[in-house]
């Protein structure tokens, strides 16, 4: 049930905000839009299910941490 209920969540913000974007024929704009909501999709159904799914600051933490200990010395 918990699906149903993401999915249709999602379905409504397609419904909302792809066809202003393809009617202004923002291609990019509906690529980025999709792309992004496609990772919050696959980010929400899991936790919908239940599962532990990894915070997503987790990775930006990881990818900034040889960063932030250059900048440091």
């Amino acid at each position: 049930m918990a699906i149903i209920g993401v999915l249709f969540a999602f379905s409504i913000i397609i419904w909302l905000q792809a066809p202003s974007l393809v009617q202004k024929k923002m291609w990019r704009e509906l690529v980025v839009f999709s792309v992004l909501l496609l990772i919050g999709m696959i980010i929400s159904i899991p936790q919908a299910l239940g599962m532990q799914v990894p915070s997503p600051n987790d990775l930006i933490v990881t990818l900034f941490k040889p960063f932030a200990e250059w900048m440091k010395q």
